[in-house]
């Protein structure tokens, strides 16, 4: 491999959100309620998030992102996930 730095400009995790913690928003007249948060470490070590969710009334609906309210259950949350991923990472093979 080549010596120089890699340059990693971010990292993702998927975090399936627990059912009570979950919450309701509305985007075009459609109500979705929210499942699941997709986390990025940007590259200052500061986590950035969007909530995903399916639509109430059933079917798929379009892959909307949502912003992630400002909670202390769901920072905990996310700061939960970044440990547990940080751990895996580590741990590698």
């Amino acid at each position: 491999m080549d010596e120089s730095p890699v340059d990693v400009t971010a990292l993702a995790i998927n975090v399936v959100v627990p059912e009570e913690l979950r919450w309701r928003d509305t985007r075009r007249d459609e109500e979705f309620e929210l499942q699941s948060l997709t986390i990025r470490m940007l590259p200052d070590g500061s986590l950035a998030a969007k909530a995903y969710g399916r639509p109430v009334a059933g079917g798929r609906g379009a892959y909307v992102s949502f912003p992630v309210p400002d909670r202390p259950e769901l920072a905990a949350l996310m700061s939960a996930a970044a440990d547990e991923a940080a751990r895996r990472w580590a741990a590698h093979g």
